[in-house]
């Protein structure tokens, strides 16, 4: 069985209402890269699974990287699968033989990094055969995670039409730590994507073709704040705040430009916006 059959076998195992149809885009959620990325890999393309992939799938979907690896059996629980084996053997142990045996569809390089992470972990924890170590946060190699970079415009003007296929741009690397020192605040870094301002509306806070940092993770009215949505099968990006019971009012930071009446229940909020990624020329 192929990495991608495990990794099938495993997200309809514990997620079965996603179907054949939806599991692929969840995993992108999961890992936080794209779902060009996800759909390569099932394509024949398993080399590009990183390290860091794989250890976010177990996270994700509650299980173990030594499954991911050998796949014998049902997908065990990450707590089920932490218990003393009875022959003294490590986890540790385990997972490098595994590596070695059915790792081979990893490249060299992910497979020397698991090694590495495990065995590091391992020899801070010798005195039990139980790995403690999260890898997962901050990530092996740094602080950095990927976010996906949507060809999505918000308008900040009047409505853009959505796309059925978004297409991908090039993924960004940016460290979560750093968004926190910032004051961004996000759950999960998978749950961030960057998208695109289009128009004046918004001026001065965003600007035409500012890059937004956005949390996919919030679908509903959480507060005033800048959201992305769609309103009369157009995507906007403006200010939200709750004018009565059956209405928001869309508010343009731009003077210019008229503030106006929505129906909630016609507005489906997409996701808010919380950093806009912009430079300066000083």
């Amino acid at each position: 069985m192929k990495i991608t059959d495990r990794i099938t076998k495993l997200v309809l195992a514990r997620k079965p209402e996603l179907g054949t149809r939806g599991f692929k885009r969840d995993i992108a959620t999961t890992c936080g890269v794209s779902y060009e990325a996800v759909r390569q890999w099932f394509a024949g393309d398993t080399g590009n699974i990183k390290n860091e992939n794989l250890i976010a799938i177990a996270e994700g979907y509650d299980t173990t990287v030594d499954w991911l690896l050998s796949g014998k059996g049902e997908p065990p629980s990450r707590k089920s699968a932490a218990a003393p084996r009875a022959d003294g053997t490590s986890s540790a142990d385990l997972v490098k033989q595994m590596l070695a045996k059915h790792g081979k569809g990893l490249s060299a390089d992910a497979r020397q990094r698991i090694a590495d992470a495990v065995e590091e972990t391992a020899l801070e924890s010798k005195s039990t055969n139980v790995i403690t170590g999260d890898f997962s946060r901050p990530g092996l190699v740094g602080d950095e995670v990927w976010i996906a970079h949507y060809d999505i415009r918000g308008a900040m003007g009047g409505g853009q039409i959505a796309h059925d296929h978004p297409e991908m741009f090039k993924d960004v690397r940016i460290s979560p730590k750093h968004l926190r020192e910032l004051g961004v605040d996000f759950e999960e870094h998978f749950h961030l994507k960057m998208v695109t301002g289009w128009g004046q509306s918004m001026e001065p806070t965003i600007k035409h073709r500012d890059p937004l940092i956005v949390d996919v993770n919030i679908r509903d009215f959480v507060g005033d704040g800048i959201y992305l949505f769609s309103w009369d099968d157009h995507i906007y990006i403006k200010r939200l705040q709750v004018a009565d019971e059956d209405h928001f009012e869309m508010i343009s930071d731009n003077s210019r430009h008229k503030d106006r009446m929505i129906r909630r229940d016609m507005t489906f909020i997409q996701a808010r916006v919380l950093l806009v990624w912009n430079a300066h020329l000083v």
